[in-house]
Order: C-alpha cells, then sequence, then structure tokens
C-alpha cells in the first residue's frame, strides 16, 4: 500500500504556474490592510473586467439611468497589486 498523506513539498515552487482565486472580500480586506483604503466590490470587479478576468453573473443591475462611478487610479494600483497577492494575474 502507498501513503499519499506522506508527501510533503518543501515549497510552493509547485503552485508557481497556477492561477490563484480570491473572494472580494479577501481583496478588500487585503487592500485595507496594505494600504489603508477601502475599495468596494464594483471597483474590483470593474478591474476584474479590464484583465479578463471571471466573474459570476450579476443580479442586481440596477437603472440604466443611474451614473457609474470609474475606479480612481490609486485604487487600480492597489487591486493590481492584491491580484499580484492572490496569484490572480
Amino acid at each position: 500500500m502507498y501513503a499519499y498523506d506522506d508527501y510533503k513539498p518543501k515549497d510552493n515552487e509547485f503552485l508557481k504556474g497556477v492561477k490563484g482565486c480570491a473572494t472580494y472580500t479577501e481583496i478588500k480586506e487585503w487592500i485595507k490592510s496594505e494600504y489603508g483604503l477601502k475599495v468596494s466590490s464594483l471597483y474590483v470587479a470593474q478591474i476584474k473586467d479590464k484583465c479578463g478576468l471571471e466573474k459570476r453573473l450579476n443580479y442586481n443591475i440596477g437603472e440604466e439611468k443611474s451614473r457609474v462611478p470609474k475606479c480612481p487610479p490609486e485604487k487600480e494600483k492597489a487591486i493590481m497589486a492584491a491580484f499580484r497577492h492572490f496569484n490572480m494575474v
């Protein structure tokens, strides 16, 4: 019999090519702790669109006459740093 539990990698090198995923909450909490910025889920979603990352369907569409704010450049940089931290890009 072989025991599969015995194998323990020495480092995370085996994960180098694997794309990560993080929840919106994890991304927002990481940005808050690292940069002291509060970012909205809307801003995270906008940057995901910009990077071509997969998102789930948004059921809360809203009215078409409302104005949608754009993500400011400093928050975009923080979100991109979070994506890199979580190996999403």
